[in-house]
């Protein structure tokens, strides 16, 4: 691991400046994600700013009915909340299928929304990854190269790397905004819709963030109701991202929400396929997925994305 100089501190606008100010400063929380990159030498921070000490790790309940999850509110916490098991369910059931309680316990939901992708070739410091090393070229896209667990939709001939995040998903499908301050002391809101960007031909840009900006919360709307669950499809039982998983809301009438994972860049979801459910998850799938650009080894995908959504509908 390479030196790097560290420090603590205690307003927010004063650490997006901070960050703004030190070229190659990261923010630090709860480091699940970053310290293992730093130890491979994937990110080599000059700077750490921990933003602990921010006091931003409350859940507040909005003017409008919804929820303000702090930026430090750990996945444990936000998915044992009663007004988040009662009114979110599909979120509560997404931060379980995650990780492990080990890590659920010291990740934060700021961190899980900005966690890099698990990509083997993003991973691989003597292969070539445009998001590690742009314009090196993208390991996955070459010949006999591994892609069985990469993306199918929203990618591009420079990267076919997944967004590794349930917690993501779920809240793409409640409609989640993400709150921030900038470095000059203003704050944005950013659906995150919006948030996670597609890789186009610069896919080390991996969201809507500003150089030194910082999440300081992210607002789930009033509840919506309806029967909400999430279901994730991996290699093994546990400790495993997904090679597709489902996050939905049904309502009694038929319609609803439908986000999936494992697939694409971000979470992906379209308000054209949320109207087809109550046509099934045939109609559903085809319309979400439009477009596809699988390699031969993930092509499944699309047929495990529809076999999952039939089998929750059913449920349902």
């Amino acid at each position: 691991m390479k030196a790097f100089s560290y420090e603590k501190p205690t307003d927010a606008a004063a650490a997006a400046a901070r960050a703004a100010e030190v070229e190659g400063a990261k923010f630090v929380a709860g480091g699940t994600n970053l310290l293992d990159l730093m130890k491979l030498q994937i990110e080599a921070p000059v700077h750490l700013i921990d933003v602990n000490g921010l006091g931003l790790d409350e859940i507040t309940e909005t003017d409008e009915g919804g929820l303000r999850i702090g930026t430090l509110v750990t996945n444990t916490t936000l998915m044992a909340d009663d007004r988040i098991r009662r009114d979110y369910a599909v979120l509560t059931r997404a931060i379980a299928a995650g990780a492990s309680g080990q890590l659920r316990n010291k990740a934060t939901t700021g961190g899980n929304l900005l966690q890099r992708t698990r990509c083997p070739y993003f991973y691989d410091t003597a292969m070539p990854c445009n998001k590690r090393a742009p314009g090196s070229g993208c390991g996955a896209l070459s010949e006999g190269a591994f892609s069985r667990q990469l993306g199918v939709i929203g990618t591009s001939e420079s990267c076919i790397a997944t967004h590794p995040s349930d917690m993501a998903v779920a809240m793409r499908a409640l409609d989640a905004v993400v709150e921030t301050v900038t470095p000059s002391g203003n704050t944005r809101q950013i659906p995150l819709e919006e948030f996670h960007l597609l890789p186009g031909d610069t896919p080390e840009q991996e969201n809507a963030l500003m150089d030194g900006e910082l999440i300081t919360h992210v607002v789930l709307p009033a509840p919506v109701g309806g029967v909400q669950s999430y279901h994730k499809v991996r290699d093994r039982a546990s400790y495993a991202f997904a090679l597709v998983s489902v996050a939905l809301i049904r309502q009694p009438d038929g319609t609803g929400r439908v986000a999936l994972g494992g697939v694409a860049p971000k979470p992906w979801r379209s308000a054209e396929a949320d109207a087809e459910l109550p046509n099934g998850a045939r109609a559903v799938i085809a319309k979400l997925l439009e477009g596809a650009n699988p390699t031969e080894e993930n092509a499944f995908k699309i047929t495990l994305a529809e076999r999952t959504l039939a089998a929750m509908l059913k449920e349902a």
